[in-house]
């Protein structure tokens, strides 16, 4: 099934179904491709009548599970280990609920993966290998950004702009920057020191237009929420980051995201200061270890000798720093 969404972003869902449960569609009279036609509130009650519905990893017990590792491990001459795969809205009760009960049932080994914590975990590497055999033969190919889940998490990020002080709200995709917003730190958006994380929530107003709230958990353990950060914004600055969101939600690698911003040319002296805490923002996503779009040291002069490291630049070579 294909979707466009309100910013014309194009992307695709489809169903994968497990080789032994196209055997029982099959022996049940049903078309297979008919049936991966179906919506999912029309394959439901097929799944429902199968040996296999409420069969996934996200519905067994988790608990139960780690119990039965502690049960049959005595029979296990070497090492044994049992991986508890969650869904993404897990709580951190629930994590600690199936750690304790490993620990108490005396199991070898346990490891929890939680939906969506890592990126690029269960992808087949072939893409990668398209990628790069498009890239040497010179192709152009298009990406479809990941359609926005209706809450994200955020990360605030402080700087100043044009002696101004202002802050960046990083809306937070699968460990990636996804989108960001930025504004002065004035008025309603005059955040408390403590905050520096939150969720933005994404709805319509009363016009049916798209809306960003920010929501944040205070010391108290109250959530508070800013209802819409475009008015909260100035709008040149606002159509400024929006620009970027989308280079960020296609999947610019972000060492590339950054040189892009960096190198904006501007007239305007208080743009580049703005752009200088975009920059810095972006930086502390960048993985540790990645190499820089420019490499080459200024110091030492290693053509390849520039490396992020916690948001900053590092020679490898003879130790040259720079920070944003």
């Amino acid at each position: 099934m294909s979707f466009v969404d309100e910013v014309g972003d194009h992307w695709e869902e489809y169903y994968v179904f497990h080789h032994k449960f196209v055997d029982w569609l099959r022996i049940n009279h049903y078309d297979v491709g008919e049936t991966t036609k179906l919506s999912s509130e029309e394959l439901l009650p097929i799944i429902e009548k199968s040996p296999y519905f409420k069969g996934t990893a996200n519905d067994v017990d988790w608990v139960q599970k780690v119990k039965m590792q502690g049960a049959i491990q005595k029979w296990v001459d070497h090492s044994i280990s049992v991986t508890v795969n969650v869904p993404q809205e897990t709580t951190v009760d629930m994590v600690k609920k199936i750690y304790q009960t490993a620990w108490e049932v005396g199991c070898k080994g346990c490891t929890i993966y939680r939906d969506g914590s890592r990126s690029g975990v269960l992808i087949a590497d072939d893409k990668g290998k398209k990628k790069d055999k498009a890239k040497q033969n010179g192709h152009f190919q298009e990406t479809g950004a990941p359609k926005r889940p209706e809450r994200l998490e955020a990360k605030i990020v402080r700087f100043l702009n044009a002696d101004q002080p202002w802050i960046a709200v990083l809306g937070i995709y699968q460990g990636k920057p996804y989108e960001i917003f930025t504004g002065a730190a004035v008025d309603i958006f005059r955040l408390p020191e403590y905050v520096e994380n939150g969720w933005v929530l994404k709805g319509k107003d009363e016009h049916g237009k798209n809306r960003y709230d920010f929501q944040f958990m205070d010391r108290d353990g109250y959530r508070v929420t800013i209802e819409g950060l475009s008015r909260s914004f100035n709008k040149e600055y606002w159509n400024y980051a929006k620009l970027i969101s989308g280079v960020l939600r296609h999947g610019m690698p972000l060492q590339h995201a950054v040189e892009l911003v960096d190198g904006l040319n501007v007239e305007q002296e208080y743009i580049n200061t703005w752009k200088n805490g975009v920059v810095r923002a972006l930086k502390l996503f960048v993985p540790d270890g990645t190499k820089a779009v420019k490499s080459a040291c200024p110091e030492c002069h290693d053509p390849e000798g520039l490396l992020y490291k916690e948001g900053c630049l590092i020679c490898k070579n003879c130790g040259y720093s720079k920070c944003s």
